[in-house]
Parts: C-alpha cells; structure tokens; sequence
C-alpha cells in the first residue's frame, strides 16, 4: 500500500514477516509435566500398535473387513452409534476442561504441542541452545551450519516417515505392514497415507509450530466463549510486579517504589508462540506455562516470592473469590459422568450379534393346507464374534406357532453374515386378522447369553 503527501512516498505494509521464535528451554515443574506427558503420549502412539491381544493385533481398524478391534472389544459399522457418542463426549470433555483449567490440552496433551516438542528437542539436540540457534540463523552458510542443519532435517524426516508409517499400522496390521516396507511391497494408498502423513508431521511440527495455534487452529478463537471469570488461566501479577526494572539482588526495591519484576523478558523468550504475558491474557496463549517456570527461577535467584506468573483466575485477580463449582462446570460434569456410564453400560451388556428380519412382500400370506396359514420372512444374521457359532431361531407371539428355518442348521462364521429364510406357520383359527406381532429369537445353541430379538408382523385370513 502506497501513500503520497506532499511529494514524499510511504510504504506501509499490510503483512508482517513472521520472526522465526526460538523458545528459551527452561526447567520448572509444569516442564517436567508437560515433558512427561509427551513421553505417555508418544509412547503410547508409538507402541500401542505392537501389542497383541488374543492373537490379533490389539488395536486395529481394519477398514476392508470393516472391523475395528480395540482390545477385548470389536466394532462393525452397525456400532456407528458408539463413534458418535465418543464425539460428543470428546466435546463435552473439551468445554468442560476449558471452562475448569483454561487451555490445559493446548499446552499439555495436543498432538500440535506434543510433536512440536518433540521436534524442538531433536533441534536443540543438533544446533544448541537458544542463542546459539539465533547465531546460527544469522551466520553465512558453513560447514558446521549445513552439518548441524542437515542432519537436523534427516532426524526430522526419519522421524516423520515412522510417524506416517505407526499411523498406518492402525489400519494394516504394522507387522505385515513392516515386511511391506523391508521389501518395497508397499501398496498404492498406504504408500499415499504415510507419505501425507509424514509430510503433515514434518511441516507441521517442524516449521508452522505457533501458527497452527494461532491461525489454524479455530479453538484458539472461540475459547473465549468458554471461559468465565472462574475458568483457571496463566496471569502476570501486575499489582505485584510493576513497576518494572532492572536491579541488584541486594537493592531493596520495595523502598525504591519498584515492583517485582525485573523487566528481564525471560517469560518472553520461554514462550512457544513468542507473546509477552505480561500484556494480559492474549488468545495465542496455551497456557504451557512455560513463563511460570521461568519467571519462578527468576524469583528463587532474585529471594523474591514466586507466583509472579501463576496459575489463577481472573477473580482471584481482582481480590474476589473463586468457585469452582459454578453452574455451567455441574451441567458439564453431570452430562459427561451420565454419557460415559451410560456408554460402559451399554458396551458391558453389548451381544455379539445383529439380526434383521423382513416379511416378504410379494405374498402376505399362504395357505399350507386347509388348517394352516403361512408366512415367509427373511433373517439377515451378522456374527459380530470372532469364533463361528451355531444359531436356533424360534418365535413367539401366536399360540402354536411354529418356524421352520431354510437351510435348517443356521451356522455363521466369525465377522460374517448369513441370510436364512424362515416360514412362520400358525394354525388357521389363530391366524386370523390382518395383521399379528410376533417376535423372533436367534440364540447361539452354545451360549444362551448370545441372543437376539425382533419383531415382525404376521398376516393371516380376513376375519369371517
């Protein structure tokens, strides 16, 4: 954008050019929570694809045979009901948390944060501490600066292509998917899957970092809309630490009018997305707390009390108190609590088995002789168990009723589905009417635990 007055020109630019941030490493309490929680998390991603559970691979989505194993338990699509209540659980657990804690799972448990970390420690590993990166940015290219970042990028690569490859093992039993990769046997879409997803993990992780939280990511924009005057959040003490100054330890400020604060941007330089809490809570913030850890250092070195920087409220701020049992956080947790034990519930009593049972409609009904009236019905059987069972279907409703199954032995494999037809066949007098409901029942002949109902309609001679 241009402007001209009297004859001289402004250049003023739209767009700032992004600063490279080159967090400071500090150590502290809640660094040592989130360093934990990137080891657990990974750990767990990594690894819970090698384990075996019952001769199968514990975790598995088998997307072409449209199962998915998690442990003891397997999915079919008809469960699509459970995917959608872990969704809605996911968001509940997210606006409960964040009207609690703030955005804890920003700076604790995000995939973002954690292999963001994860990538800033293979680079501090290969080019240094803060300054020394800052150095390098900044220095000709050398040998050393294209050692150092070289093998920076190839970790960073390495790592990413294990990434993409663990995620695929979700979906392709890893073991069978690692002898695919020794030998170049890979298939066309899970070459394409990990390919993306390693490039997404390198870029993300590697280069866009802050970026995403600050610009792609949407919860950074509306979480304002969940938080409460009560909601936990990182707060610089601006009553306590202004006004700010550099000093001596053994100056005593408190009788030079100064406050606590030592103006030394340590919180500033330790800050992964590069804000100065110090301004006030700012919706780039993810609340890692990394400025706590390295204003407290500051504090112990000073002999000043810390807390400078903590985690608080924004009533506890201004002299108010704090609850934390608020209605919103009541309406949130009981939802939750009711939702999760419901779904425990529903997967505890869950049956490994689905049936279906439609009425053919070319013919409502059939006359078998003079004294019996009959009925044919479809029975679709889907045997969600991993061992193939032996199945009785009988039928109630109508007194005398009797069901005979073609083919007469109903036996489905395991993760199959078998279609049967079945011929309901009632007495004459008791079929009467123009319609009648009677309820199927399939049961395993081995495990009477293992059954299933429906019902149907039974149609029959007009009334005379």
């Amino acid at each position: 954008m241009s402007k001209r007055d009297d004859n001289v020109d402004l250049d003023v630019g739209m767009y700032a050019a992004r600063e490279k941030i080159h967090p400071r490493e500090v150590d502290g309490t809640f660094q040592r929570l989130r360093h934990l929680a990137v080891i657990v998390l990974l750990g767990i991603y990594y690894g819970l694809p090698w384990v075996t559970w019952d001769g199968r691979q514990a975790v598995l989505f088998d997307l072409p045979a449209r199962q998915f194993h998690i442990f003891a338990l397997t999915f079919w699509p008809q469960d699509f009901v459970y995917l959608a209540v872990l969704l809605i659980i996911a968001a509940l657990s997210l606006f409960f948390f964040t009207a609690l804690a703030g955005r804890m799972w920003c700076g604790y448990a995000c995939p973002q944060t954690v292999w963001t970390e994860l990538f800033m420690w293979i680079e501090r590993w290969t080019e240094g501490k803060r300054q020394q990166r800052l150095k390098l940015d900044k220095v000709p290219w050398s040998t050393n600066k294209l050692l150092r970042r070289g093998s920076k990028h190839v970790l960073w690569v390495v790592l990413a292509l294990f990434t993409g490859f663990t995620f695929v093992g979700y979906f392709t039993p890893i073991r069978e998917l690692s002898v695919s990769v020794a030998t170049f046997g890979l298939g066309p879409w899970e070459t394409f899957w990990l390919l993306f997803y390693a490039f997404a993990t390198w870029g993300n992780a590697g280069f866009l970092r802050e970026q995403v939280c600050i610009y792609m990511c949407p919860y950074a924009r509306f979480q304002s809309a969940m938080f409460d005057p009560n909601s936990l959040i990182i707060s610089y003490d601006e009553q306590r630490g202004e006004p700010r100054g550099g000093r001596s330890r053994n100056i005593d400020h408190r009788a030079r009018g100064w406050g606590d604060c030592i103006d030394c941007n340590l919180c500033v330089q330790a800050c992964p997305t590069g804000i100065d809490i110090r301004k006030g809570l700012q919706y780039e913030c993810i609340a890692c707390a990394a400025c706590i850890d390295a204003c407290n250092g500051v504090m112990d070195k000073m002999d000043y009390p810390r807390g400078l920087i903590r985690y608080t409220t924004a009533n506890a701020m201004e002299g108010q108190p704090s609850r934390i049992l608020r209605p919103r956080i009541v309406v949130y947790g009981v939802l939750l609590l009711a939702l999760m034990s419901g779904t425990v519930y529903s997967l505890t009593q869950r049956t490994p088995l689905s049936m279906e049972v439609l009425a053919d409609r070319n013919v409502l009904y059939r006359d078998v002789d003079f004294e019996t009236v009959e009925n044919v019905y479809t029975v679709r059987i889907l045997n969600k168990d991993r061992e193939a069972r032996d199945y009785v279907l009988t039928v109630d409703g109508l007194p005398d009723a009797e069901v005979v199954t073609r083919p007469e032995h109903i036996r489905v494999d395991a993760g199959r589905t078998s279609q049967v037809t079945a011929s309901v066949r009632v007495p004459r007098d008791e079929a009467r009417g123009t319609g009648h409901t009677i309820e199927f029942r399939l049961t395993a002949t081995d495990e009477a635990d293992i059954a299933r109902t429906s019902t149907a309609r039974f149609h029959g001679p007009r009334e005379e």
